[in-house]
């Protein structure tokens, strides 16, 4: 099978390959990234190695370069983890987070009719379904729960879901959907909150928090997603969204607080800053669905998580001190004031 990852040079897509060139060396695999920002071409130097797999550089939404990509390539399968992900940068900015997330899913849609794709596989968010209350811990998202996005890059997601839905309605187009709580791990972007945290706790620098860190996510180590997508590509049924989650709500403070004493740093680096507007109180997903399908579970709990991650970023320093300059630190100026 020939796949085509988009977004591989990102966080999440980043694992995915490595996971999968272990998990399955008899695939053939290509990473299609616009190197945006986000994106790190240095994420995959030790997959440029293996035989089977290349990295071509290119926009999803340029439909003659994607078109003729899959008329080149002949791809059975695609994994679309391309967009554009972090939610304050939506708020300064919408504009490119529906061009990304919803015209370039558009044309990668189109692309996969036109070539006879045997399975298209959305990867979305659990923001999308919006937030829950914080004094109601029973309730947690479902796959048949409304749409309700808060921010425009959820929106951009929600709306990208419904197109990817569309597409198998009315084309027939083989899909599928998997929607994921709040992921962490190596190779993380450090405009993320955990990253954020270590990174600057190891440098003895202040830990933005919003508002009072009483948000509420559900976390999962980025290798639990990965083998949650891997048996949805395998096991799933097309047409299907399945939410994947951690099982392990954190206020965010308590996320900080543990960083903080796991680097051995003090509580006085926290600082609490300005609330994002429209905040999400709390995110839960319902992973029932995945368990009795697929007998899938997270594997790592947090706390194992949190340490593999702290470690991985000691040992990476010259990977995020590449990041921590330029239009990165001019866009965090702008969020959290002038730190550095």
């Amino acid at each position: 099978m020939k796949y085509l990852i988009t977004g591989g040079a990102g966080f999440i897509g980043t694992n995915f390959i490595y996971y999968m060139l272990e998990k399955h060396p008899e695939n053939e695999y290509v990473c299609l990234d616009k190197l945006t920002y986000a994106g790190n071409l240095a994420n995959l130097k030790k997959a440029m190695e293996y035989k089977n797999f290349q990295f071509v550089k290119g926009d999803i939404t340029d439909r003659e370069f994607v078109f003729n990509l899959f008329e080149q390539e002949k791809f059975d399968v695609v994994v679309n983890l391309a967009a554009e992900s972090h939610v304050d940068r939506s708020i300064e900015n919408p504009g490119p987070f529906l061009t990304t997330n919803v015209l370039g899913t558009q044309v990668l849609l189109d692309a996969c009719r036109k070539y006879g794709v045997v399975r298209f596989h959305q990867i979305s968010t659990d923001e999308v379904y919006g937030d829950l209350p914080l004094d109601r811990p029973e309730l947690k998202f479902k796959e048949s729960d409304p749409l309700k996005p808060s921010s425009p890059y959820s929106a951009s997601k929600a709306s990208a879901d419904l197109l990817v839905l569309a597409y198998h309605r009315t084309y027939g187009l083989p899909v599928t959907i998997s929607r994921c709580s709040n992921n962490y791990g190596p190779y993380q972007f450090p405009e993320k909150l955990i990253p954020l945290m270590i990174i600057n706790a190891m440098n003895e620098k202040e830990l933005p928090v919003y508002g009072t860190g009483q948000n509420v996510r559900d976390w999962i180590y980025v290798t639990d997603h990965c083998e949650a997508i891997e048996l949805i590509l395998e096991k799933g049924r097309v047409g299907e969204v399945y939410n994947i989650g951690g099982n392990c709500e954190k206020r965010n403070i308590d996320v900080v607080k543990m960083i903080v004493q796991k680097l051995g740093k003090s509580e006085e680096l926290i600082r609490f800053v300005k609330d994002r507007p429209g905040h999400d109180l709390r995110y839960a997903m319902d992973i029932s669905k995945m368990k009795e399908e697929f007998g899938w579970e997270p594997k790592v709990g947090f706390e194992e998580g949190i340490e593999r991650t702290i470690e991985w970023y000691k040992a990476n320093k010259e990977w995020w001190k590449e990041i921590i300059n330029g239009e990165y630190m001019e866009y965090y100026n702008r969020t959290y004031g002038h730190m550095y």
